[in-house]
């Protein structure tokens, strides 16, 4: 443990002190390459302008290398196994992405990823929206929203192997130490192996992400409502509006950018889940989602590398519209303002 500490400290004064040396460095080497100097005149000529441009550059040069290394590179490489077989040698053409909307297993995880996009975000949002509303009302409501922000320091495993106690099954005749199954024997009912009830069994691991990006939702939405006027809200109550009125015609279209900001962000998160679904059901009872499958394909049973990338491209072909039409959304808010 003492070694561990002593090894992360060291690296973090060698990065600390590499960065400094970096930047003292290279704000030296551009001052002495591109100092002022006198014109023909005799009159000293700035060259302060250019050296502002480079040095733009040479701070976001280390950077910019880096995500060619680590994000662009990997991309290319992926979109050249996707043309490739199993190995990653033999070129197959179109073979891989035929398989891929001819594989019945494929088919089913999009139409899984699809009921997760319907059902997470949204449920997300309109839980972290009415938590934030409700919550502001009453005196013990910090501490209502520090009870639903605590998923979120949860990991996805963690969190799993949580609601899996939850589910548990202990058998038709066995003690059922599962909550929910607990619940149902003590009310007279049947317990049973929710997870493995198809279908439904999609939406019981869907709660686990609801329960931790509610918490999420939440504080965005906490902060957003603290932004609308007071005096909006009297002028309404003056008009003659109710509370539920004033909730969806004035409150919700002001921060509408802000809840499509977490929409995003939540779906975002919904098309790459599988941390979830790997600890609950590793993809069994009818519970696949294209991350799990790029992971089985891609290093279960040997390895399909042609197959694996052409999901994972998939996957980043699905997220990339969502991310244009965010981006796109951002630059229309700053352009307003």
């Amino acid at each position: 443990m003492i070694q561990q500490l002593l090894n992360a400290a060291i690296v973090v004064v060698f990065g600390v002190g590499l960065c400094t040396l970096y930047f003292y460095g290279s704000n030296w080497l551009l001052n002495r390459l591109m100092a002022d100097r006198p014109g023909v005149d005799g009159i000293l000529v700035s060259r302060q302008h250019r050296r502002s441009q480079v040095r733009a550059w040479l701070f976001a040069g280390p950077a910019l290398l880096l995500l060619g290394v680590y994000l662009v590179y990997p991309v290319y490489e992926t979109f050249k196994l996707s043309f490739l077989d199993k190995g990653g040698e033999k070129f197959v053409g179109l073979s891989n992405y035929i398989w891929a909307f001819n594989n019945p297993e494929f088919l089913q995880s999009i139409g899984n990823n699809v009921l997760w996009l319907i059902v997470v975000p949204t449920m997300s949002c309109a839980m972290g929206l009415i938590v934030a509303t409700l919550a502001d009302r009453v005196w013990w409501g910090t501490f209502a929203k520090s009870l639903i922000f605590m998923p979120m320091a949860i990991s996805f495993v963690g969190a799993s192997v949580i609601w899996k106690f939850v589910y548990d099954f202990g058998g038709p005749e066995g003690t059922q130490i599962g909550l929910l199954n607990a619940i149902v024997v003590a009310l007279g009912g049947t317990p049973k192996a929710w997870i493995t009830i198809p279908f439904w069994n999609n939406f019981f691991l869907m709660v686990i992400l609801i329960w931790i990006q509610t918490g999420f939702a939440m504080v965005i939405f906490s902060a957003a409502l603290r932004g609308v006027p007071e005096e909006t809200l009297e002028a309404a109550r003056i008009d003659g509006a109710n509370e539920i009125q004033i909730f969806f015609r004035i409150i919700i279209p002001q921060i509408m950018t802000t809840i499509l900001v977490v929409w995003t962000t939540i779906t975002i998160i919904v098309l790459k889940v599988f941390d979830i679904v790997l600890a609950m059901t590793n993809g069994q009872w009818n519970t696949e989602v294209l991350a799990n499958l790029m992971f089985d394909w891609m290093f279960r049973g040997g390895g399909d590398f042609g197959r694996g990338s052409t999901i994972a491209l998939i996957i980043m072909f699905a997220v990339i519209p969502i991310m244009v039409w965010n981006i796109k959304r951002f630059r229309e808010q700053e352009g307003m303002s």
